[in-house]
């Protein structure tokens, strides 16, 4: 089973990919991870994407495919895996289509967690970060016991500027204008799943895992940070 998870900021796609791939018992191949691996190992992909990445450019679909193929080429990817954080665009949707089709192989699934935008604008514009130790807070859903200061190191909390209001909106407009046609690439296909991302995180994994036919009695998960 080859499953793409699709999903906006805030919207807890990675709590989410993790736990399917931990159910369906398939290799969980984040995009972001895979270009940290490669920039570490310094792989021929890996340095190529970087003489792109140190320009502020958007790494070339060709080489972001190969990498993503080169992983799921791997012996454990042979009966399935999960793509998180790929495909981004109808573009490459496609190419990695044409790719897969080429390997005799196609996408089966594509997860959309659904949430509203006011919901993801509260969700991501309310998070804080320790100036000290990094510790990650949230307004609303994990305050500090003190306002503005890190319950563990008593350092000062701060906003990344990507998690202001004004941003967060701009962030959210760029995803949905790529996304929406990809959305209804994978629907066209009769392949899309679309969950409501509003529920609790359990409760999305059992609607996940129902759609794919997983049996998901076993879920039972630690509260983890939404993505």
């Amino acid at each position: 089973m080859y499953i793409v998870m699709l999903g906006a900021p805030g919207a807890g796609k990675g709590t989410q990919a993790d736990i399917l791939a931990r159910e369906a018992g398939l290799p969980h191949i984040a995009s972001g991870d895979l270009f940290r691996q490669a920039l570490e190992k310094r792989t021929e992909l890996g340095l190529l994407a970087k003489t792109y990445m140190e320009r502020g450019e958007l790494v070339p679909n060709e080489i972001t495919i190969k990498l993503i193929l080169e992983r799921s080429n791997s012996p454990d990817c042979a009966s399935g895996c999960l793509f998180d954080g790929f495909p981004r665009t109808l573009e490459q949707a496609k190419a990695l289509d044409s790719a897969l089709a080429a390997q005799g192989k196609s996408i089966d699934k594509a997860i959309y967690i659904k949430v509203p935008s006011e919901e993801l604008v509260k969700r991501l514009s309310g998070r804080w970060l320790c100036r000290v130790c990094q510790a990650p807070y949230h307004i609303v859903t994990l305050p500090p016991r003190v306002p503005g200061k890190c319950d563990k190191c008593g350092g000062e909390l701060y906003q990344r500027p990507d998690d202001k209001k004004g941003t967060v909106r701009e962030r959210l407009k760029v995803f949905f204008s790529q996304t929406i046609p990809l959305i209804e690439y994978y629907r066209r296909q009769n392949k899309l799943v679309e969950v409501d991302g509003n529920l609790g995180i359990e409760e999305v994994a059992k609607e996940i895992a129902v759609s794919l036919n997983i049996v998901a009695s076993s879920i039972s998960l630690s509260r983890k940070r939404e993505n």
